[in-house]
């Protein structure tokens, strides 16, 4: 089912198209959960630590991935928002060959990868064999994660959130059956966790791939799109790569931090593990807006509604910053206690570290609302590479807090670090969405005026 964006309230629209994308974060935040809560409870804190250890890395991979194909659908959805179904579906087929290249590509090189990534963040001894197992069978399902995201984002592209939120919700479902018998059942440890992953992952990806090729004719490449197009290909890439590379720009702070946070010993890193796992599930809206957001302005800017986009932006950054102020009370009065899902009430301190974690993070989460709106507003409208900088700025945010106060500071100041990268990114990005704002405006009455 397709939708166009170009027409209705720009709010209503938006709330309406992130609702499924809201319910399958949630699903997919409430496997990660319930996944942590299997190990934590079942086989210890330990290999709690382990799982979570390598989080950063895989925010890496994945982010890139999903980066790199949520740019990949970002022209698919202005030339429907133009009418330009013929130019459209090149654009799909461009997408597609981008994705098969880059995931045999990061597969790869990641199995290849992983003994040196482990002792870049300065893992532990006691949970590294644990941690190879995990990470390695994680990456070998790249292709799974790129194909999903793929899929995923050229139908919602075309106005359709409601299909990737089924195929998240029925993998999820799996996820949770094979960890309990992967786990509880056969006794496979850290590596049944993982593979779980990956087969619910491949099993999202082909519910996406039949759906399309029984039910979307629209974005069926025709004989005629199926060729190698140069110009499209790097303009695909063009959009594709740096927002590929902003959440692996970000991600490679957030390694700093994890190495950081790992050095200070399996207490902490068993509480950043917790804490991470409440903090991602509290940022579910935050990425189905911006997902949302996506889509409604690469349609509408594609039909060249400048006006509307702008009022659209500022709406759902009203939206983002709002929920940003309420969630982060709700951590900070909160947030403690729900680390018992996947610690034992007997670490003490491991639950208290995470509640400090996820106290401080309460007090700044309304950056989130404006960084990720804002961020990805610039991406849709094509202007990736200032984007891009936001990520950079986050990064040395993150480098800067770990290796210069936390050696002095401690945990006290891993508990800093992500908000200081926030604020950062967030203050930056407010300046360059206006500058664009204007820049966008300038393009229109330069087009308007070739045609008078």
């Amino acid at each position: 089912m397709t939708k166009s964006m170009t027409k209705g309230s720009p709010l209503k629209l938006m709330l309406v198209f992130m609702l499924p994308l809201l319910f399958g974060n949630i699903f997919q935040q409430t496997y990660n959960i319930v996944d942590a809560a299997i190990v934590g409870q079942n086989l210890g804190k330990n290999a709690l630590a382990s799982v979570g250890a390598t989080s950063s890395v895989l925010f890496l991979v994945i982010g890139f991935c999903s980066g790199l194909t949520a740019g990949c659908s970002v022209p698919v959805a202005q030339r429907f928002g133009a009418g330009d179904i013929k130019s459209m579906k090149d654009y799909v087929f461009q997408g597609f060959l981008i994705s098969a290249f880059f995931s045999i590509t990061v597969t790869v090189l990641t199995t290849l990868l992983c003994h040196p990534i482990l002792h870049l963040l300065s893992v532990n001894s006691k949970i590294y064999d644990d941690a190879y197992k995990y990470l390695f069978v994680i990456f070998l399902g790249v292709p799974f994660v790129v194909f999903y995201n793929y899929f995923a984002g050229i139908l919602r592209a075309v106005g359709d959130s409601k299909t990737p939120f089924i195929a998240l919700v029925v993998s999820t479902i799996v996820n949770i059956g094979l960890d309990l018998y992967f786990i509880k059942g056969i006794k496979l440890g850290c590596f049944g966790a993982a593979l779980a992953t990956i087969i619910s992952q491949g099993i999202s990806v082909i519910i996406l791939l039949v759906y399309i090729l029984l039910k979307m004719k629209l974005l069926h490449p025709e004989r005629e799109n199926r060729e190698v197009n140069k110009k499209k290909l790097l303009i695909s890439l063009g959009i594709g790569l740096p927002m590929g590379l902003q959440f692996s720009i970000t991600a490679i702070g957030s390694m700093v931090m994890q190495s950081s946070n790992n050095g200070l010993g399996t207490l902490y890193s068993s509480a950043f593990t917790s804490a991470m796992k409440i903090k991602a599930f509290a940022m579910c809206p935050f990425d189905a807006l911006a997902a949302a957001v996506a889509t409604y302005v690469g349609q509408n800017y594609g039909a060249g509604l400048i006006d509307r986009v702008k009022k659209g932006i500022m709406q759902a950054m009203y939206i983002g910053f709002t929920y940003g102020l309420l969630i982060g009370v709700f951590l900070i009065f909160f947030g403690k206690p729900l680390n018992l899902i996947f610690v034992s009430k007997k670490d003490v301190e491991v639950i208290d570290a995470a509640g400090q974690y996820l106290r401080c993070l309460g007090f700044f989460f309304w950056a989130l609302g404006i960084l990720n709106v804002f961020r990805m507003a610039v991406q849709s409208l094509g202007y990736t590479g200032r984007a891009l900088v936001s990520g950079v700025l986050e990064m040395i945010a993150r480098i800067i807090a770990s290796t210069v106060f936390v050696p002095i500071y401690k945990f006290d100041a891993i508990c800093f670090t992500d908000q200081t990268a926030w604020v950062t990114g967030a203050v930056y990005i407010s300046i360059i969405t206006f500058i664009t704002f204007k820049s966008i405006s300038k393009n229109e009455l330069d087009r308007k005026g070739t045609h008078v």
